[in-house]
């Protein structure tokens, strides 16, 4: 098993819609949190991150970490959303990251498509 396992529903996201992960990490040393980066290939747009392990997120943030200290049993759920109306369908780079000490020690890449 990989030390982190990282989900993602739907993969055929629309505007307005709610995008669910998960993340389980299983890494046997110390680390500080995980980060979720995303990437909205060919547009200077961004996700907007709604929540996490069930706790809103009250600013617009593009870049979400969540700490250790809040994911029982390693495991962390987000919940997030894209606003603007595309033009063309764009790919959506989700790359879920361990962090310890301001390293990244694995990560996982999941690709996802926007579309109307």
């Amino acid at each position: 098993m990989k030390d982190i396992e990282f989900t993602l529903e739907p993969k055929e996201i629309h505007p307005d819609s709610e995008i669910r992960g998960t993340i389980i990490v299983s890494y046997p040393g110390k680390y500080d949190g995980v980060v979720i980066n995303t990437q909205i290939l060919d547009s200077n747009e961004h996700i907007i991150y709604k929540s996490y392990n069930g706790k809103k997120i009250s600013q617009n943030v593009s870049r979400l970490f969540i700490n250790k200290d809040v994911m029982p049993e390693n495991r962390a759920e987000f919940t997030a959303t894209i606003k603007f109306e595309p033009k063309q369908v764009h790919e959506i780079k989700f790359r879920a990251s361990i962090i310890e000490q301001h390293k990244e020690i694995e990560s996982q890449i999941i690709f996802a498509n926007y579309s109307i």
